[in-house]
Formats: structure tokens, sequence, C-alpha cells
């Protein structure tokens, strides 16, 4: 019955660092860029943008579709960081049980 104990308090554990891993990623942020720096956007949490930065010489007329491929790039850069930080946020809380495959249980990186 020790063995029960000690494992529900490390799924516990585990449950917590979860929650706190989550909390974490909620305030991970990243910036992505584009066009050499022309473009570049600011992501926070699961993907929400803060803040869309565009230098002045793309803000001329007939640029538009330059400008509008060259956000979606920035983006597309920002998420993939974003990703990669939570990503890693979520292997760690998992410790050593990432990577497993426990049926019933959801697979953890």
């Amino acid at each position: 019955m020790k063995d029960l104990t000690q494992l529900m308090q490390q799924a516990q554990a585990m449950q917590q660092k979860l929650q706190d891993a989550q909390a974490k990623m909620a305030e991970t942020s990243a910036e992505g860029s584009s066009g050499g720096g022309l473009v570049s956007v600011s992501l926070k949490g699961a993907g929400e943008i803060t803040a869309i930065r565009i230098d002045d010489s793309l803000l001329t007329p007939g640029e538009g579709e330059i400008l509008a491929d060259l956000i979606v790039a920035a983006h597309a850069d920002a998420k993939r960081k974003l990703d990669e930080q939570n990503n890693a946020l979520m292997r760690e809380a998992a410790g050593p049980m990432a990577g497993m495959n426990i049926p019933g249980m959801p697979k953890l990186f």
C-alpha cells in the first residue's frame, strides 16, 4: 500500500508541475520577424498577438501585398519560437513521464 501512496503523491506533484508550466506558458512570449527585420510580430501565451512593428519603408502605395505576406511570415516565425518554448516547459514539467505512453493518460511530449 505504501507504493500506491507514493505513486499518488508523485502523480499529484506532476499535476502541480504541469499546472505551473501552463501558467508559465500563458506568460511566455516570442518575437518573430521577416523581410530582414522590416516586419516583426510579438506573441504571448498560446499565440495572442501583442505587437506588430512595420518599417516605414513598407508604408508606400502598392506595397500592401508584400506587407501582408511579411506579416504572415513574421507571425509564423514567432509562433514557431513560442511553440518551442512552450514544449520545453511542458517537457520539463513532465520530467521522467515525458514521452511515456500510459494507457488512459494523455501523451506528454
